[in-house]
Formats: structure tokens, C-alpha cells, sequence
């Protein structure tokens, strides 16, 4: 069968359900395609942060991009709860980025005074504080906590019901979102486009590839070269404790439910999900360097999962100059970009100059960049 819409959205996880929430909250006729749960999903792996602080050292676009995307949030997460009835669990009370060591404290500080140099960063509010002022806001950190930086601006969500308030949202704006559709051929249509999937074909105006790593193949289709890769990070839970981790940490946060979640750590694994013991090793040393009180504390639950990353870091959005109306989004901040994805992103789709308001994000960059 084939349907037609205004838009395709191909990809279901965090980034293409806040653009299909977006279209369809613009008024458009939106189809999302998703693989399902047999995808690399990203977005039931991650961490839930809503970050700021250190995001866009050496791309001033991308720090005001965050920045503008963490001040959406909040009118953002209410529209969600309005459409779907979910509530995100965004919490936005600022987050430290703990130091470990004199070297720690200065390269937050060197980063910190290097950020501040670029246009539109300074705002961000990020500072550094001594270990006496950490432990006022953590009275548990080990001896071995020299500092850290701190941004009154960071903040985390739930990802999950994030996942489900933008999925249901969409829906309730009239979006059709269709499961076991992985695209499997994106052609010019007439003046559209049609996507060939396993659930069948579907025609619309235009057509946005967000489909997490798999960019780097469906974009070649509409003539973009997208270079992402995998990079595998894990996470831990422990038990339920007594508060331990009052504020959010980049690596550590303690749940209402009393459950601590940490990770953050960077892996080049190819495409493999398997867990890493190793891995959960050095993860586990470090969480209890920065609060000793953890060492005998039972981990309950442990999974990876791996992250959509460009060549820099930052994200890759493009339309195809070879076949306008195809768009391609890719990044590995699906949770942190969320807001400006929907209520900023997406209007430019429908009402054109994509690759002029998005210049600095396009893949064109990478042309340039000396050979590894």
C-alpha cells in the first residue's frame, strides 16, 4: 500500500519523534517510520541529561544551540504533558562536573576560560568551584575531589516517558506513526518522495532522515555524505539508598526512587551492545573515587548502548542540495536538543532556508578537516 503526507519522518527514537512532534504541531501530516525495538536505540539507553555546561568547546553554534535548546525546555515539557498527559520529570536545578586531582581542576578550567572566548558561550554561567564550596553541596565526596565546574543551567529528564510524551504527542496531533517499517529505499517521487519499508511504501512532500547511525547509508539515497559512527558508553544502577547525590552530576544522578545511575564512559566498540566488564570496572572505580560511601553498594542493573557521533562531536543537519526537500538530522544530544528539535528545528522545515539557518551543522565542514 502506499500513504501520503506532508512529511516522512524516518526514525522513531528521540530525534525524529521530537521533529514528528514539531511538523505535526506546525499543522503538518506527518508519517514516523521506526524500525521498532530491534533498532540500536540510543534513546532507551542514554542518561536523560538536559546538559549545558562544556557543550560546543571549539563550535560557538553549538553552545548557543543548547543553551537555547535547555531554555525551550520547560514551556516544552508542559506542552508535551498538555498533548500526551506524560510528565518528563525534567528537573532543572543545575549540575557539577566533579575533579578528581589537580590536572582535572585545571583542564574544567582551562575549558571554562577557553569557552568564554567564544562568541554567545560567556552566558552559560559556568564556573569553577574549590573543594570547600563542593562540599557544602555534597558533603560526601571522598578526599580525592579537588572541585568542580558547575552550571546553574543543567538539568535531566526521565527518557523514557521523554520517548513516550514525544510519541504519544505526535499521535495526538494527528501524526501516523508506523512500527517494523525500516526504511529500506528513499527515491525522488514526482515532486516528493516515496520510502520502501517492510510495512509497505509511503509518499510525502518531504522527507527527514533520522534514523541515528543509520544516516551514514539511508542519506546517501538523497545525495548527503553523513559520517556517523558508534561509540558504545555504559550505565549502571545501584540499589535504592538513603540520598547520597543530592545535585546532578555529568556522570552520577540519584532517582526520586533512591536508585544512583552512572556511567558516562566512551568506547569505540564498532556496533556491538555486548557489556564490557572492564568497562563497568573502571566506571564503578571512578563513581567511588568521588564518593567512597558507594563501595559496597549493589549494582541491580547494568546495559549499554551506543552513541550517534560525528566526526567532531557535534551535530550534522543538512538538506540535499542534489534532491531538495530531503533532509538528514544526526547527533548524539537527542535528550539535551530535544526542545529546539521540535519547536525550533522543525518550523524550518516546512517553511524553508534549512541549510542557511543550519550552516554551521552541515557536513560540508568536515571537506576541509586534514586526514586523521
Amino acid at each position: 500500500m502506499t500513504e501520503a503526507s506532508d512529511v516522512i519522518v524516518v526514525g522513531g527514537g528521540l530525534v525524529g519523534a521530537a521533529v514528528a512532534y514539531g511538523l505535526a504541531r506546525e499543522g503538518a501530516s506527518v508519517i514516523m517510520l521506526d524500525e521498532g525495538d530491534v533498532a540500536l536505540r540510543a534513546s532507551r539507553g542514554n542518561f536523560g541529561l538536559v546538559w549545558v555546561q562544556g557543550k560546543g568547546d571549539g563550535m560557538h553554534e553549538y553552545a548557543s544551540w543548547t543553551r537555547r535548546s535547555k531554555e525551550l525546555y520547560r514551556g516544552f515539557a508542559e506542552d508535551i504533558s498538555g498533548c500526551d498527559g506524560t510528565d518528563v520529570e525534567l528537573r532543572q536545578e543545575g549540575g557539577l562536573e566533579l575533579c578528581l586531582g589537580e590536572d582535572e581542576f585545571r583542564a574544567n578550567a582551562e575549558e571554562i576560560r577557553r569557552m568564554q572566548g567564544q562568541p554567545g558561550v560567556g552566558e552559560n554561567d559556568r564556573v569553577m568551584l574549590g573543594r570547600e564550596e563542593v562540599l557544602k553541596m555534597m558533603p560526601l565526596v571522598g578526599p580525592e575531589v579537588t572541585g568542580a565546574s558547575y552550571s546553574p543551567h543543567d538539568g535531566h529528564v526521565n527518557p523514557l516517558y521523554l520517548l513516550r510524551g514525544l510519541h504519544g504527542g505526535a499521535q495526538a496531533l494527528g501524526a501516523r506513526y508506523v512500527s517494523g517499517a525500516q526504511a529500506r529505499k528513499i527515491e525522488k517521487d514526482g515532486e516528493g518522495f516515496s520510502v520502501s519499508t517492510r510495512a509497505g511504501t509511503f509518499r510525502g512532500g518531504k522527507v527527514v532522515i533520522a534514523a541515528g547511525l543509520a544516516n551514514k547509508w539511508l542519506a546517501e539515497m538523497v545525495g548527503l555524505a553523513i559520517p556517523v559512527s558508534p561509540n558504545r558508553g555504559h550505565i549502571l544502577i545501584t540499589e535504592r539508598m538513603q540520598p547520597v547525590i543530592p545535585m546532578l552530576l555529568v556522570n552520577a544522578r540519584q532517582t526520586a526512587d533512591g536508585t544512583i545511575n552512572f556511567g558516562n564512559s566512551k568506547e569505540d566498540a564498532g556496533y556491538s551492545t555486548r557489556i564490557n566488564p572492564a568497562k563497568l570496572g573502571e566506571i564503578a572505580r571512578s563513581i567511588i573515587r568521588c564518593f567512597p560511601i558507594l563501595k559496597d553498594a549493589r549494582i541491580v542493573r547494568t546495559w549499554s548502548a551506543l552513541r550517534v557521533m560525528s566526526p567532531d562531536g557535534f551535530p550534522i543537519y543538512r538538506e540535499s542540495e542534489h534532491m531538495p526537500g530531503a533532509f538528514s538530522l544526526s547527533c548524539h544530544s537527542g535528550v539535551t536538543l530535544a526542545a529546539a528539535h521540535a519547536l525550533e528545528l522543525a518550523p524550518v522545515i516546512l517553511r524553508g532556508g534549512f541549510n542557511t539557518r543550519f550552516a554551521a551543522f552541515s557536513p560540508g565542514r568536515f571537506d576541509a578537516a586534514p586526514a586523521a
